[in-house]
């Protein structure tokens, strides 16, 4: 995308994206590498199932990359509300090569079980073991480094890919654990390992792909979102109530449907400038939010009918 009538903020999110990016892909490329030669040289199952969710990482980084960049775009004429869900479709898809590669290594290491008498399950090399730690700091490193960005850029999709990267150093662990045991004499640990890995990888999947899909349904922000909002209305002066307030999660962004109370005899121009400042305030103090729609109803004449509003 180029930078070419973008604004300094969108700039530096741009190159935010790419750094991010760059460091998730390569990183996982060289660590999947890494440990594959080290699963496949040492006779370790764990190993290299542990190397395909690396793998599964880059695609899953790759993914997320392009989910953030297209999400970003502006408004076009086909898509006036802009493309922020499709970093909630690209987290989903993110799920999904999870979930698939969970399924994958849990099948491998249940058929090494019930076929062990059949299937020789080697005791796994000093390599091994140096993988596991590698990859162990490496993919904790990756989490932390991704979740500082997505966090900057609010973004879902890297914060999902930055629990791809966590669910990977656990993984990792658990391979530890299972080579530790297999080189003590107890080789049934490394394929056990494989199917505790599988079930972690499932379960991050899982969690990825329940958030997303529950992004892309309109769900609400939730009551301490409202709360925060409702405060910054009611502080505006020539709001006297709040009729009604609607929230709505769109992808990493959010919509706000706000109708207000105030006096009835007020002027057109004086109703519009109480709302316009509702707002430009809910826009400013919520900076997730990507659209304010503000409606202005009368007042009763009865005061004391106005107080049940103020919600």
């Amino acid at each position: 995308m180029s930078d070419k009538g973008l604004s300094e903020k969108q700039i530096l999110e741009n190159k935010m994206i790419n750094k991010v990016s760059t460091v998730g892909i390569f990183g996982n490329i060289v660590l999947t590498v890494f440990k594959l030669f080290a699963g496949i040289f040492a006779h370790s199952g764990a190993m290299v199932s542990d190397a395909m969710h690396s793998l599964s990482d880059v695609f899953a980084t790759l993914l997320a990359f392009v989910g953030v960049k297209v999400a970003k775009k502006k408004p076009d004429k086909n898509h006036p509300y802009g493309h922020d869900r499709l970093e909630s479709i690209a987290s989903i898809l993110l799920a999904l090569i999870l979930i698939g590669t969970g399924v994958a290594i849990g099948i491998s290491g249940v058929n090494k079980i019930l076929n062990r008498n059949t299937i020789a399950i080697e005791i796994p090399g000093v390599i091994a073991l140096v993988a596991a730690v590698v990859s162990i700091v490496s993919k904790e490193a990756m989490f932390w480094y991704t979740r500082y960005y997505a966090k900057k850029l609010n973004s879902q999709a890297f914060m999902a890919d930055a629990w791809h990267h966590r669910s990977d150093a656990i993984s990792s662990v658990g391979s530890l654990i299972g080579i530790g045991f297999a080189r003590m004499g107890y080789p049934i640990f490394d394929p056990i390992t494989s199917i505790l890995i599988a079930l972690l990888i499932l379960k991050v999947g899982y969690n990825i792909f329940t958030d997303g899909f529950s992004r892309m349904i309109d769900r609400s922000c939730g009551e301490e979102v409202e709360e925060k909002i409702r405060e910054v209305v009611i502080s505006q002066d020539g709001v006297e109530g709040i009729d009604l307030l609607k929230t709505r999660e769109f992808g990493s962004k959010m919509y706000v449907d706000i109708e207000i109370l105030a006096d009835g005899d007020l002027s057109l121009r004086e109703s519009h400038s109480i709302a316009q400042r509702v707002h430009d305030e809910v826009e400013i103090h919520i900076p997730d939010c990507k659209h304010c729609m503000v409606h202005v109803n009368p007042t009763k004449k009865n005061p004391s009918d106005n107080k049940k509003n103020i919600i």
